[in-house]
């Protein structure tokens, strides 16, 4: 029976950790597009731009996805203006410290 109790507080403890957003995991970054130009801000990996955001802008990066040709990006997020936005950026182009 104590066998089981620990077995279930172990599960317990892992099932939490696993609810976690991603959010509370996401690493602060900035943008670093070597063409000096801004990126574009996209609503899902090569989707619609929705935005620009300015090279050396700090920005969160809140996950990662692959587009249909296997290109990583990146869902970021960041502040601008007092405004907070999200979206998806070449991944290549954001740098992490």
């Amino acid at each position: 029976m104590k066998l089981n109790k620990s077995v279930l507080l172990a599960s317990a403890v892992t099932a939490a950790v696993m609810m976690v957003p991603n959010a509370a995991f996401a690493q602060t970054c900035k943008v670093t597009d070597p063409t000096g130009t801004p990126l574009n801000l996209r609503t899902s990996p090569n989707g619609k731009i929705i935005r620009k955001v300015k090279n050396f802008t700090p920005v969160h990066i809140m996950e990662y996805a692959y587009d249909n040709k296997g290109r990583p990006w990146a869902y970021i997020s960041f502040r601008q203006n007092g405004n907070t936005y999200y979206g998806y950026v070449f991944r290549e182009f954001v740098s992490c410290y």
